[in-house]
C-alpha cells in the first residue's frame, strides 16, 4: 500500500535526546537527573521522551499537573515522579496510590494530601517546595515553621514521607544576576532549617536547565533539565546548544501545497500587509496558528524551502502560510523545513524564538496536536 503523504510532520530523535540527556548528567556530576517532561515533554511526545531519557540515565521523571503524572505511570513507567502544581480537589488520592511524588507549597495542600493519605491507607510521598525569590509556587520564608512543622506532625502520624525539598530559580538564564546569589542562600537556610528540626530528604534540588548548565553550586542532590534536554537553549546569552554539548530534537517541516506566479502589486494574506514588489512566484506552506505557528511570525518567520531560507510573507493564517519564492518554482510537495537542528542550513527554533520576540521554549511547546510525531532512532 502506498504511503500517505504528510501536511506537516514534526520529527523527535530520540537518539538526540538521549544524548542530550548524556551530556547534562556528565555536568551534573553525581547528582541524579530529573527528565522534565511537562506539557507534553514540551511539544516532543511525554511517553516516548520519558522512556528514552531514562534508559539514557535519567533517575526521576517530573510533570507540572497530576493528570501528566498519571498519565505516566498508565504507560508503565515506575521510577519516581514528581508533580508540581496542584489545585484543591486536585486527585491526591490517585497519585498517593500510583506512587507520585506531590509537592507542597502550603498549609492547605498538606491538609488534603493527609485526608487522602488517611483514606487510601497509604504514606504519601511529599516534597516541600520554598519559594526562595521566584514569588511564584513555593512556600514563603515567614509560612516555614509552619509547614515543616505540620508535615513533620503528619509524618509523625504515618501519614505522609518527606523525601524532598526544593525551589526553582527566577533568573539563572541571566548570568551574573545577583538574584541567583541571594535564592542559593535562601535555600541553603531553608533546607538546613527543615534538616534541623528532623527532615531527612531523599532530595534537594533547584536548578533547573540553565542552573544544570552554568551553575555547578546549585545542583546539590538532583538537577531538573526542561528545554535543555530537547536540545534547545535556555538562553543565547549563556550559549547556544553546540556548546553545551547538545543537538536539538525536533524538526519541524511542512509539504509545499502550491506554487503560482503572481504578477507586481499583488496583496498576499490577509489584509495584504504584504504586497509584491515585482512579478514572483509564491509558495504556499500549509500550516498555521491552529498548528501552533505564531500569528507573530507574520512577515518574519524564517523556512529553508529548495535550498534557501525564505520568510513568511504576510499574515500567518489558521492553517497556511505563504512564502515568497523570488522566481523560483520548486514543484509541490517539496519539503519546507520551519526549524530543526540547524545541520542543513536550516532555521533553528532559537531562531523563530528571535523572529517572533519569544523564547525557544514556546516555539517548540505550542506545535499542535494536528502535526503528527514522527519519532527516529527510537532504539537504542
Amino acid at each position: 500500500m502506498p504511503t500517505t503523504a504528510l501536511r506537516a510532520r514534526a520529527e523527535i530523535d530520540l537518539g538526540a535526546l538521549r544524548a542530550n540527556v548524556r551530556a547534562l548528567r556528565a555536568r551534573a556530576k553525581g547528582a541524579a537527573v530529573m527528565a522534565v517532561v511537562k506539557s507534553d515533554a514540551y511539544g516532543h511526545g511525554a511517553i516516548p521522551c520519558a522512556r528514552a531519557a531514562l534508559e539514557a540515565g535519567a533517575s526521576w521523571l517530573g510533570t507540572a499537573t497530576a493528570e501528566e503524572a498519571l498519565a505516566l505511570r498508565a504507560a508503565g513507567l515506575t521510577g519516581p515522579v514528581l508533580c508540581w502544581l496542584w489545585v484543591p480537589g486536585g486527585p491526591w488520592r490517585q497519585a498517593i496510590e500510583a506512587d507520585i511524588d506531590v509537592s507542597l507549597s502550603g498549609m492547605w495542600a498538606l491538609r488534603e494530601v493527609t485526608a487522602a493519605a488517611r483514606a487510601a491507607g497509604r504514606v504519601a510521598r511529599v516534597q516541600l517546595k520554598a519559594d526562595t525569590g521566584l514569588g511564584r509556587n513555593g512556600c514563603q520564608p515567614a509560612d516555614w515553621a509552619e509547614l515543616v512543622a505540620a508535615a513533620l506532625r503528619a509524618e509523625d502520624e504515618g501519614l505522609v514521607r518527606v523525601t524532598g525539598l526544593w525551589s526553582h530559580f527566577a533568573c539563572a538564564d541571566e548570568p551574573g544576576h545577583p538574584s541567583i546569589t541571594a535564592q542559593l542562600d535562601r535555600f541553603r537556610e531553608m533546607t538546613a532549617y527543615a534538616e534541623e528540626r528532623g527532615v531527612r530528604p531523599e532530595v534537594r534540588h533547584i536548578a533547573n536547565s540553565p542552573a544544570t548548565l552554568t551553575l555547578p553550586e546549585t545542583h546539590f542532590d538532583l538537577v531538573r533539565p526542561g528545554i535543555a534536554m530537547y536540545g534547545v537553549s535556555p538562553s543565547p546569552e549563556i550559549g547556544t546548544p553546540a556548546d553545551f554539548g547538545l543537538r536539538p530534537v525536533m524538526t519541524l517541516s511542512a509539504s509545499l501545497a502550491l506554487v503560482k506566479r503572481v504578477p507586481a502589486g499583488h496583496g498576499v494574506s490577509y489584509s495584504h500587509h504584504y504586497v509584491t514588489p515585482g512579478e514572483t512566484t509564491l509558495g504556499l506552506v500549509p500550516v498555521g496558528y491552529g498548528d501552533g505557528i505564531p500569528r507573530h511570525a507574520s512577515g518574519a518567520g524564517p523556512v529553508l524551502l529548495d535550498g534557501k531560507w525564505r520568510t513568511v510573507a504576510g499574515r500567518v493564517a489558521m492553517d497556511q502560510f505563504v512564502v515568497d519564492l523570488g522566481g523560483d518554482e520548486p514543484p509541490v510537495g517539496t519539503e519546507a523545513v520551519l526549524f530543526g537542528p540547524g545541520d542543513r542550513g536550516e532555521p533553528t527554533a532559537e531562531d523563530w524564538a528571535q523572529a517572533c520576540g519569544t523564547i525557544a521554549y514556546e516555539i517548540v511547546t505550542r506545535i499542535g496536536t494536528r502535526v503528527p510525531r514522527v519519532y527516529v532512532n527510537a532504539s537504542m
